[in-house]
Parts: structure tokens; C-alpha cells; sequence
């Protein structure tokens, strides 16, 4: 599989990154420049994915850690990793000042939705593929660099991530229409993925489907029936993960509003998630 970021995210104080992904993320990175970023404030979250063909490096998946995290030393390192998986940054003086400032912003966003402190949001939760910093220190430093966290005294690295929105909607995207009863009641059983990537020197080794398949058994805890993510039109990596992990095509974003927010138009698609009668 092909791939970094794959789809959405929610919106942060600013979200940091213009849509991508998610995020659902796939399409060609927004390139920044401190200048850049500085005349915009954007509030919506991530959808669009990204593709890059680097070389890959076959992952020992005995270590792997799919999880849920609270953890500010995590959430931190999943903050760091969206930034440079969505976004390519031109080589100049202050750029390191600049991905530090957009970190910042994204870790504070992301901190407030898992928190419930963000309006609209029934809950949020953050899944990060994790990996010990030992297996991928001789040949991704960059990545341990910026992504590392310590869990009870191993050094490990955040090498995939994203979010999950239990909403009626996420703000600026196509709405889904599941259930098709929409009274009191219809946001407890819908959510959104957002902010979806994978650590460029990874991709190829299935880390986007595992965490979709993680995705899935959290939300089913959650009682959620219908599971939602969107991707940018011009994406094909991102829609073939995304329907050969069960999605299938809902709607798609009018050119007029894709015009008005200055970005590719989206494509929604859709999920059936069983009903957890244990709950």
C-alpha cells in the first residue's frame, strides 16, 4: 500500500493543515513556507490524503502498538507526525520555528477534542500505530526525531494516526446520511475518520488498514452503526485502502462548495458497522 496520510481531522483551535486529509489525506502535499501559514488561520480539520513513493522498510509487526492514547507525551508525537506527513516544507531560514509553531497549534486542537472540549462533538478519540524507536532508528531519523514519546521507560514512536469523531458532522465536509432516521439520537451513532496518515518510510507495510481495522472495534464499542471519511477526488490511493477496507461511495462534495473553501473537491463514503448489543 501507497501511502501517507489518508483522510480527516478535526477541527482544531486552527487546524494547522488545510485539508488534506484524513485526511483523510491523499493528494499532493500543500508545500508551506513560514510566510505562507502566517496569512491564513484555518479552523477546519484535516481530510485530504497524501501520497509519496519513497522507499519502504518491512515492518516487524511482533512490536506494533494499535491503540487509543491520552497521553500528552503521545498526543504530542501524533501532532508532530501529521504536520510532516500533510504538509512539504521549502527548505528556509525559520522552517524549523515554523513546523514547531504548527505542532503546536495541532497538539493543542487535538487536545481540546479528545478532552470533549471541542462544541459538536459527542466524542473523539486518537489511535496511534506505535513502533519501538529501536526498530526504525538506523534508517528513519527524521521520524524518531520528531515523533518519539516514552511508555513506561521505552522510547517509541507514533508512525500512524488518526482520529475518530463520533458527530453528526464534521465542520466544512459532506454530511452522511446514515442512519437514515435523523432525530434524537442519530449522533450517538455515527463518526467521522480524520487526520488518517502513515510515516512516509512505512508505507507498503499495511499500517493504514490496521489502523481502519482498530478504528472499527473502537467504534463499535461506542455504538456507532455508521462509520464516515473523506477523501479528495484526484486520490486513488486513498480510495482504494478506504473501499477495500469495507467503505463504499455515499456522495460527493458540489463543485461550487469546493471552489468556495479553495480546495479539491471531497468524495464521502460510507461504512455498516454491527450493532454491539453488549453494551
Amino acid at each position: 500500500m501507497a501511502m501517507a496520510v489518508l483522510s480527516s481531522s478535526l477541527s482544531p483551535l486552527s487546524n494547522p493543515l488545510s485539508p488534506s486529509t484524513s485526511a483523510s489525506n491523499f493528494c499532493c502535499p500543500r508545500i508551506y513556507s513560514p510566510s505562507y501559514h502566517l496569512r491564513r488561520r484555518l479552523i477546519r480539520p484535516l481530510i485530504a490524503s497524501q501520497l509519496y513513493p519513497p522507499e519502504t522498510f518491512k515492518l516487524d509487526k511482533s512490536s506494533l502498538v494499535l491503540a487509543e492514547t491520552l497521553s500528552k507525551d503521545q498526543l504530542w508525537a501524533a501532532a508532530c507526525l501529521r504536520i510532516r506527513s500533510f504538509n512539504k516544507f521549502r527548505p528556509s531560514y525559520g522552517i524549523d520555528d515554523h513546523k514547531k509553531y504548527l505542532a503546536e497549534r495541532e497538539f493543542e486542537a487535538l487536545q481540546e477534542r479528545v478532552a470533549g472540549k471541542r462544541e459538536g462533538f459527542r466524542r473523539v478519540s486518537c489511535i496511534n500505530a506505535t513502533v519501538p524507536l529501536s526498530q526504525i532508528s538506523s534508517f528513519a531519523d527524521d521520524l524518531c526525531a520528531a515523533c518519539k514519546f516514552t511508555d513506561n521507560g521505552e522510547d517509541r514512536v507514533v508512525v500512524g494516526t488518526l482520529d475518530l469523531n463520533q458527530c453528526m458532522r464534521l465542520p466544512d465536509e459532506i454530511t452522511g446520511k446514515r442512519p437514515q432516521s435523523l432525530g434524537i439520537g442519530a449522533d450517538f451513532l455515527r463518526a467521522y475518520l480524520s487526520n488518517v496518515c502513515v510515516a512516509e518510510e512505512l508505507h507498503r507495510n499495511g499500517l493504514g488498514y490496521a489502523l481502519i481495522a482498530k478504528s472499527k472495534i473502537v467504534a463499535q464499542e461506542w455504538g456507532i452503526t455508521d462509520l464516515y471519511v473523506h477523501f479528495a477526488v484526484d486520490n486513488e490511493p486513498a480510495k482504494q485502502l478506504y473501499m477495500k477496507s469495507g467503505f463504499i461511495y455515499e456522495n460527493d462534495e458540489p463543485a461550487w462548495q469546493a471552489r468556495f473553501l479553495d480546495r479539491t473537491r471531497r468524495i464521502l463514503l460510507w461504512t455498516g458497522l454491527p450493532v454491539n448489543y453488549g453494551m
